[in-house]
Protein backbone atom coordinates (compact mmCIF):
# COMPACT_ATOMS: atom_id res chain seq x y z
CA UNK A 1 0.00 0.00 0.00
CA UNK A 2 0.71 3.36 -0.49
CA UNK A 3 0.30 6.56 1.17
CA UNK A 4 -3.08 7.88 2.55
CA UNK A 5 -4.27 11.29 1.52
CA UNK A 6 -6.60 12.99 3.73
CA UNK A 7 -8.48 16.24 3.31
CA UNK A 8 -8.39 17.70 6.55
CA UNK A 9 -9.66 20.97 8.00
CA UNK A 10 -6.72 22.28 10.24
CA UNK A 11 -3.95 21.64 8.66
CA UNK A 12 -1.20 22.46 11.48
CA UNK A 13 -2.83 20.93 13.95
CA UNK A 14 -3.03 17.39 12.00
CA UNK A 15 0.54 18.17 10.95
CA UNK A 16 1.30 17.94 14.65
CA UNK A 17 -0.79 15.08 15.66
CA UNK A 18 1.27 12.79 12.85
CA UNK A 19 4.41 13.89 13.40
CA UNK A 20 4.54 15.34 17.40
CA UNK A 21 2.02 12.22 18.21
CA UNK A 22 2.31 9.29 15.82
CA UNK A 23 6.50 10.00 15.53
CA UNK A 24 6.21 10.49 11.45
CA UNK A 25 8.38 12.89 10.18
CA UNK A 26 7.47 15.77 7.63
CA UNK A 27 8.49 14.70 4.10
CA UNK A 28 7.05 18.18 2.82
CA UNK A 29 4.96 21.04 3.08
CA UNK A 30 4.30 22.95 0.33
CA UNK A 31 1.20 24.87 0.24
CA UNK A 32 -1.95 23.46 1.27
CA UNK A 33 -0.64 19.74 1.35
CA UNK A 34 1.98 18.31 3.95
CA UNK A 35 3.33 14.79 3.29
CA UNK A 36 4.67 12.69 6.45
CA UNK A 37 6.14 8.95 6.67
CA UNK A 38 9.77 8.04 7.30
CA UNK A 39 12.67 7.93 5.41
CA UNK A 40 11.75 8.55 1.97
CA UNK A 41 8.37 6.65 2.49
CA UNK A 42 4.96 8.83 2.39
CA UNK A 43 2.65 7.45 4.89
CA UNK A 44 -0.05 10.17 5.16
CA UNK A 45 -0.67 13.03 2.47
CA UNK A 46 -2.27 15.85 4.41
CA UNK A 47 -4.66 18.27 1.84
CA UNK A 48 -5.76 21.32 3.82
CA UNK A 49 -9.50 21.54 2.72
CA UNK A 50 -10.95 23.75 5.05
CA UNK A 51 -14.03 24.41 2.90
CA UNK A 52 -15.24 21.09 3.32
CA UNK A 53 -17.20 19.67 6.27
CA UNK A 54 -17.47 16.59 8.32
CA UNK A 55 -19.11 13.74 6.44
CA UNK A 56 -21.64 11.40 8.70
CA UNK A 57 -20.55 8.94 10.75
CA UNK A 58 -22.81 6.96 8.96
CA UNK A 59 -21.43 7.53 5.66
CA UNK A 60 -18.74 5.40 3.53
CA UNK A 61 -15.08 6.10 3.34
CA UNK A 62 -12.60 5.74 6.07
CA UNK A 63 -12.07 3.66 8.30
CA UNK A 64 -8.57 3.17 9.67
CA UNK A 65 -5.63 3.57 7.98
CA UNK A 66 -2.97 1.11 9.60
CA UNK A 67 0.53 2.25 9.92
CA UNK A 68 2.88 -1.21 10.43
CA UNK A 69 6.11 -0.61 12.25
CA UNK A 70 9.32 -2.78 11.71
CA UNK A 71 9.76 -3.60 15.46
CA UNK A 72 7.67 -4.08 18.47
CA UNK A 73 9.96 -1.10 20.18
CA UNK A 74 9.33 1.29 17.35
CA UNK A 75 5.20 0.58 17.85
CA UNK A 76 5.94 1.19 22.03
CA UNK A 77 7.42 4.29 21.35
CA UNK A 78 4.54 5.41 19.02
CA UNK A 79 2.11 4.20 21.35
CA UNK A 80 3.38 5.73 24.11
CA UNK A 81 4.05 8.90 21.87
CA UNK A 82 0.21 9.43 21.49
CA UNK A 83 -0.96 8.43 24.36
CA UNK A 84 1.22 11.14 26.42
CA UNK A 85 0.09 14.08 23.60
CA UNK A 86 -3.11 12.77 22.82
CA UNK A 87 -4.49 10.46 25.75
CA UNK A 88 -7.75 10.85 24.87
CA UNK A 89 -7.80 9.36 21.29
CA UNK A 90 -6.69 5.98 22.42
CA UNK A 91 -9.90 3.53 21.07
CA UNK A 92 -8.50 0.19 21.83
CA UNK A 93 -5.88 -2.41 20.94
CA UNK A 94 -5.84 -6.39 20.27
CA UNK A 95 -4.11 -9.31 19.71
CA UNK A 96 -5.28 -10.66 16.37
CA UNK A 97 -3.02 -13.71 16.45
CA UNK A 98 -1.37 -12.36 13.07
CA UNK A 99 -0.66 -9.19 14.59
CA UNK A 100 -0.31 -6.38 17.41
CA UNK A 101 -2.78 -3.37 17.00
CA UNK A 102 -3.53 -0.77 18.80
CA UNK A 103 -6.12 2.26 17.93
CA UNK A 104 -6.57 6.01 17.85
CA UNK A 105 -8.86 8.71 16.28
CA UNK A 106 -7.35 11.94 15.27
CA UNK A 107 -8.10 14.98 15.93
CA UNK A 108 -10.60 15.20 12.88
CA UNK A 109 -11.88 11.63 13.56
CA UNK A 110 -9.98 9.88 11.13
CA UNK A 111 -9.23 6.12 12.16
CA UNK A 112 -5.78 5.30 12.81
CA UNK A 113 -3.95 1.51 13.53
CA UNK A 114 -0.34 1.40 14.88
CA UNK A 115 0.62 -2.29 14.54
CA UNK A 116 3.43 -4.77 14.78
CA UNK A 117 3.35 -8.15 12.31
CA UNK A 118 4.22 -11.03 13.81
CA UNK A 119 6.58 -13.17 11.74
CA UNK A 120 4.71 -15.33 9.04
CA UNK A 121 5.91 -18.56 10.04
CA UNK A 122 3.55 -17.74 13.11
CA UNK A 123 0.03 -17.26 11.01
CA UNK A 124 -2.34 -20.25 10.75
CA UNK A 125 -3.83 -20.25 7.52
CA UNK A 126 -6.88 -22.85 6.72
CA UNK A 127 -8.01 -23.39 2.55
CA UNK A 128 -7.07 -19.87 2.07
CA UNK A 129 -8.39 -17.94 4.91
CA UNK A 130 -5.78 -16.43 7.27
CA UNK A 131 -6.95 -17.38 10.70
CA UNK A 132 -7.50 -13.70 12.86
CA UNK A 133 -8.96 -12.84 16.12
CA UNK A 134 -9.41 -10.07 18.56
CA UNK A 135 -7.76 -10.63 21.76
CA UNK A 136 -7.66 -7.70 24.71
CA UNK A 137 -4.16 -6.78 24.47
CA UNK A 138 -3.40 -4.56 27.61
CA UNK A 139 -1.35 -1.29 26.01
CA UNK A 140 -0.28 -0.91 29.84
CA UNK A 141 1.71 -4.08 30.11
CA UNK A 142 2.70 -4.03 26.42
CA UNK A 143 4.43 -0.59 26.96
CA UNK A 144 6.13 -2.21 29.87
CA UNK A 145 7.30 -4.72 28.15
CA UNK A 146 8.72 -3.23 24.85
CA UNK A 147 9.14 0.46 25.66
CA UNK A 148 13.06 0.75 26.38
CA UNK A 149 14.95 3.87 27.36
CA UNK A 150 15.75 4.82 23.70
CA UNK A 151 12.05 4.61 22.58
CA UNK A 152 11.11 7.14 25.86
CA UNK A 153 13.57 9.18 24.97
CA UNK A 154 12.62 9.33 21.35
CA UNK A 155 9.20 9.77 22.09
CA UNK A 156 9.82 12.49 24.46
CA UNK A 157 11.76 14.59 21.89
CA UNK A 158 8.86 13.77 19.75
CA UNK A 159 10.68 11.06 17.37
CA UNK A 160 10.18 7.68 16.26
CA UNK A 161 12.27 4.60 15.83
CA UNK A 162 12.75 2.26 13.58
CA UNK A 163 11.04 2.10 10.02
CA UNK A 164 7.14 2.04 9.19
CA UNK A 165 4.84 1.99 5.87
CA UNK A 166 1.38 1.92 5.73
CA UNK A 167 0.21 -1.68 6.07
CA UNK A 168 -3.18 -2.16 5.23
CA UNK A 169 -6.26 0.81 4.49
CA UNK A 170 -9.84 -0.37 6.08
CA UNK A 171 -12.71 1.51 4.63
CA UNK A 172 -16.19 1.86 5.54
CA UNK A 173 -18.64 0.89 2.62
CA UNK A 174 -22.12 0.61 2.31
CA UNK A 175 -22.68 -3.64 1.49
CA UNK A 176 -19.73 -6.25 1.30
CA UNK A 177 -21.14 -7.86 -1.66
CA UNK A 178 -20.33 -4.90 -3.82
CA UNK A 179 -16.86 -5.06 -2.20
CA UNK A 180 -15.92 -8.00 -3.06
CA UNK A 181 -17.31 -7.90 -6.66
CA UNK A 182 -15.14 -4.32 -7.44
CA UNK A 183 -11.85 -5.40 -5.39
CA UNK A 184 -11.89 -9.36 -5.46
CA UNK A 185 -13.38 -9.87 -8.80
CA UNK A 186 -12.69 -6.57 -11.06
CA UNK A 187 -9.58 -4.95 -9.00
CA UNK A 188 -7.91 -8.69 -8.09
CA UNK A 189 -7.18 -8.87 -4.84
CA UNK A 190 -7.52 -12.43 -3.38
CA UNK A 191 -9.86 -12.57 -0.42
CA UNK A 192 -8.26 -13.97 3.26
CA UNK A 193 -11.31 -13.44 5.94
CA UNK A 194 -14.53 -12.71 5.63
CA UNK A 195 -17.41 -11.93 8.02
CA UNK A 196 -20.32 -12.43 6.55
CA UNK A 197 -21.95 -9.60 4.90
CA UNK A 198 -20.62 -7.44 7.78
CA UNK A 199 -16.51 -7.37 6.90
CA UNK A 200 -14.21 -8.34 3.98
CA UNK A 201 -10.41 -8.66 4.34
CA UNK A 202 -8.73 -8.91 0.94
CA UNK A 203 -5.00 -8.87 0.16
CA UNK A 204 -2.30 -9.92 -2.88
CA UNK A 205 1.06 -11.67 -2.01
CA UNK A 206 0.22 -13.90 0.67
CA UNK A 207 -0.16 -11.11 3.11
CA UNK A 208 -3.18 -11.31 5.93
CA UNK A 209 -4.79 -8.04 4.44
CA UNK A 210 -3.95 -5.09 2.44
CA UNK A 211 -7.61 -3.70 2.19
CA UNK A 212 -10.65 -4.34 4.37
CA UNK A 213 -13.71 -3.45 3.68
CA UNK A 214 -16.62 -3.24 6.69
CA UNK A 215 -20.46 -2.13 7.04
CA UNK A 216 -20.63 -1.59 11.27
CA UNK A 217 -21.45 1.74 10.48
CA UNK A 218 -22.19 2.36 7.20
CA UNK A 219 -24.55 -0.37 6.05
CA UNK A 220 -26.79 0.96 2.76
CA UNK A 221 -24.52 3.90 2.12
CA UNK A 222 -24.12 5.12 -1.50
CA UNK A 223 -21.77 7.55 -3.19
CA UNK A 224 -19.64 9.71 -1.22
CA UNK A 225 -19.91 13.26 -1.37
CA UNK A 226 -17.17 16.05 -1.05
CA UNK A 227 -16.04 16.35 2.55
CA UNK A 228 -13.14 16.26 4.60
CA UNK A 229 -11.69 12.61 5.76
CA UNK A 230 -10.40 10.18 2.87
CA UNK A 231 -9.16 11.58 0.18
CA UNK A 232 -7.06 8.75 -1.76
CA UNK A 233 -5.75 5.52 -1.59
CA UNK A 234 -2.74 4.75 -3.27
CA UNK A 235 -1.76 1.12 -4.16
CA UNK A 236 1.62 -0.04 -5.26
CA UNK A 237 2.25 -2.85 -7.71
CA UNK A 238 5.31 -4.38 -8.69
CA UNK A 239 6.23 -3.31 -12.21
CA UNK A 240 4.73 -0.88 -15.51
CA UNK A 241 3.99 -4.74 -16.65
CA UNK A 242 1.57 -4.95 -13.36
CA UNK A 243 0.02 -1.83 -14.50
CA UNK A 244 -0.69 -2.67 -18.03
CA UNK A 245 -2.60 -5.52 -16.94
CA UNK A 246 -4.62 -4.00 -14.27
CA UNK A 247 -5.39 -1.24 -17.05
CA UNK A 248 -6.64 -3.80 -18.90
CA UNK A 249 -8.73 -5.72 -16.61
CA UNK A 250 -10.08 -3.17 -15.61
CA UNK A 251 -11.34 -1.82 -19.35
CA UNK A 252 -12.45 -5.25 -19.35
CA UNK A 253 -15.14 -4.71 -16.46
CA UNK A 254 -15.75 -1.76 -17.97
CA UNK A 255 -14.87 0.52 -15.01
CA UNK A 256 -13.99 4.07 -15.87
CA UNK A 257 -10.67 5.02 -15.36
CA UNK A 258 -7.74 7.87 -15.57
CA UNK A 259 -4.42 7.44 -16.98
CA UNK A 260 -1.61 9.89 -16.73
CA UNK A 261 1.07 7.46 -18.17
CA UNK A 262 2.11 7.07 -14.24
CA UNK A 263 -0.91 5.74 -12.56
CA UNK A 264 -4.45 4.55 -13.06
CA UNK A 265 -6.95 6.13 -10.61
CA UNK A 266 -10.94 5.19 -10.56
CA UNK A 267 -13.87 5.18 -8.03
CA UNK A 268 -14.49 2.67 -6.30
CA UNK A 269 -18.66 1.79 -5.97
CA UNK A 270 -18.45 4.46 -3.03
CA UNK A 271 -16.68 7.02 -5.02
CA UNK A 272 -13.28 6.59 -2.91
CA UNK A 273 -10.84 7.34 -5.25
CA UNK A 274 -8.17 4.47 -5.58
CA UNK A 275 -5.17 5.45 -7.16
CA UNK A 276 -2.58 2.24 -9.10
CA UNK A 277 1.38 2.97 -9.59
CA UNK A 278 4.21 1.04 -10.06
CA UNK A 279 6.54 1.04 -7.53
CA UNK A 280 9.35 0.37 -10.16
Amino acid sequence: MGAVTLRVGDLDGMIRYYRDAVTLELLSHDGPVAVLGRGTTPIVILQHSPELKHASPRDAGLYHTAILFDTREALATAIYSVASRHPGSFTGSADHLVSEAFYFTDPEGNGVELYFDRDRSQWSWTHGTIEMATIFLDPNGYLREHLGQAGADAAAAGTGLGDAVVGHVHLSVGDVASAREFYVDRLGFETTAAMGDQALFVSAGGYHHHMAMNTWASRGAGRRGLALGLGKVEILVPTADDLGELGERMAHFAVPTRDDGRSLSFDDPWANLVEVRASA
